[in-house]
């Protein structure tokens, strides 16, 4: 009896709906939507007590955490794997299903997932990698490697942690992703039409270039420079010493976003931020 071959589909990958979900969440608020419907879905689908919140810890943990060695990364996805088996498989397909469905009921499902997300390839490598049921052998060797390169990366960041610890703390991942989404979501629901030039062109940029990373990191460094610039200029007219203290630091955490390969979410709300923290230089100094 021939076993039944199992292929990779992106309405079943997790690591690629909830970004899909965020990028909706900006995407919505940039047309005007102020009770974006994916904020809605991310709360129901991906709180901690669903199957699917677990398995997006696990796909974040293989998609940020770093050591120094294959063997290291090799161990740790193997310790990713077996913390993956004791997810209830049956409840994570009746949940993955019923978000489907919810996504469908919102919004157009042929638009939805025609959105480029930058880390597709990884989403896909880690759902091969974790799924037994997935039985390509060439594939699942290629992908594992994918999530190889990832964690060892040429940035890498020497960690001390062992990995059964490392597992305990992946979980604040997906809620500071949340988190700077709904940061940015309050923001515009209550002064989305008082948004200047600049933070309408960021987010464009942002949505337009997700799957362009050079190009969106370019538009981000450009944007750095000229907001340090302009904190530059300001700053003579600020009287008070703590508040001209914390706009060093401003520009210091500004200048970070381009040391940085990539542009990172945190970095959108740092800039947008940014705008807000001129504009209000600019009314004092008037």
């Amino acid at each position: 009896m021939k076993s039944k071959k199992v292929k990779h589909s992106k309405y079943k990958n997790t690591g690629v709906l909830f970004e899909l979900l965020v990028r909706q969440i900006t995407n919505d608020t940039l047309n005007g939507i102020k009770n974006s419907p994916a904020i809605k879905i991310i709360e129901q689908f991906f709180n901690k007590k669903t199957n699917i919140r677990k398995e997006i810890q696990l796909y974040h943990t293989l998609q940020n955490q770093k050591f120094n060695t294959e063997d290291k990364a090799n161990r740790f996805i193997d310790v990713v794997i077996k913390e993956y088996s004791k997810v209830n498989k049956s409840t994570l397909r009746t949940e993955k299903y019923n978000l489907i469905k919810e996504i469908k009921r919102n919004y157009v499902l042929e638009s939805f997932f025609k959105t480029k997300i930058s880390n597709y390839k990884l989403n896909a490598s880690i759902a091969k990698t974790l799924d037994k049921e997935y039985t390509n052998p060439a594939d699942k060797v290629r992908s594992r490697y994918t999530i190889v390169e990832e964690i060892v990366g040429s940035k890498v960041i020497k960690s001390k942690q062992r990995e059964d610890k490392v597992l305990k703390e992946y979980a604040a991942d997906a809620d500071l992703r949340v988190l700077s989404y709904k940061i940015l979501l309050e923001k515009f629901n209550s002064k989305y039409g008082k948004l200047g030039k600049s933070q309408r062109n960021l987010l464009r940029e942002y949505i337009n270039n997700v799957s362009n990373s050079e190009k969106l990191k370019s538009h981000t460094d450009n944007e750095v420079t000229k907001i340090t610039n302009a904190i530059s200029k300001l700053k003579p007219t600020v009287s008070d010493k703590i508040v001209k203290i914390k706009l060093e630091e401003v520009k210091s955490q500004l200048q970070k976003i381009q040391e940085d390969k990539k542009v990172k979410d945190i970095h959108l709300v740092s800039l947008l931020r940014s705008y807000d923290l001129i504009k209000e230089l600019k009314n004092v100094s008037k």
